[in-house]
């Protein structure tokens, strides 16, 4: 947490909030926000857009831990949720979710910092393994196309494998286009014709 972060901190008792909002200072020089309860919170954080949010929920139920992980938008930022106890069921719900940190036996100033650290960098981790994911599932689902366009060119001209992807080629770089657009392009014209 080198660089200053825009912070919104979720806690309902002000004392404990201010607590929190002091260590956040100790630190580093972070622009913090605090909101009272969970009501709105997935309003405040859209218009606040945070780097971080860090949720104090003492001991929260079921229906508010989901509530306050889906309000958080996880999936955009890192999140880190300090609970006074849990189960494994709470638990599991709240990584599920995507909370980038889970610390039970409540917040304490001097463990802040690392683990906001350690948040963070979670978080970063899984949106790369998010993205390579999504890449690599875009990738394979243009594979299949390919193939498929390869099988209905060797049909059609009575081809070989190989001569049906050098055509698909030299075809898309003819028209300036990339071999997948092609490749879909013929997938869709021969459904078509169908």
């Amino acid at each position: 947490m080198e660089a200053a972060l825009t912070i919104i901190v979720v806690e309902q008792d002000r004392d404990r909030a201010m607590m929190i909002v002091d260590a956040l200072r100790d630190a580093g020089q972070h622009r913090i926000a605090i909101i009272g309860s969970g009501s709105g919170l997935a309003r405040r954080v859209a218009e606040t857009r945070p780097d971080l949010v860090l949720i104090d929920a003492g001991d929260p139920s079921r229906d508010e831990l989901e509530e306050l992980t889906l309000a958080a938008g996880p999936l955009e930022r890192p999140v880190a949720m300090f609970v006074d106890r849990s189960d494994q069921g709470l638990t599991r719900a709240a990584i599920e979710a995507g909370v980038s940190a889970y610390v039970v036996d409540g917040l304490r100033s001097e463990r802040l910092r690392p683990i906001l650290d350690a948040a963070i960098a979670r978080f970063h981790m899984f949106a790369r393994m998010r993205t390579e994911l999504a890449a690599t599932k875009a990738a394979l689902e243009e594979r299949k196309v390919i193939d498929r366009a390869k099988g209905i060119l060797m049909c059609a001209k009575g081809i070989g494998e190989e001569e049906a992807y050098a055509l698909m080629r030299k075809t898309a770089m003819d028209q300036g286009k990339r071999l997948g657009e092609l490749a879909q392009a013929l997938v869709t014209a021969a459904e078509l014709l169908r």
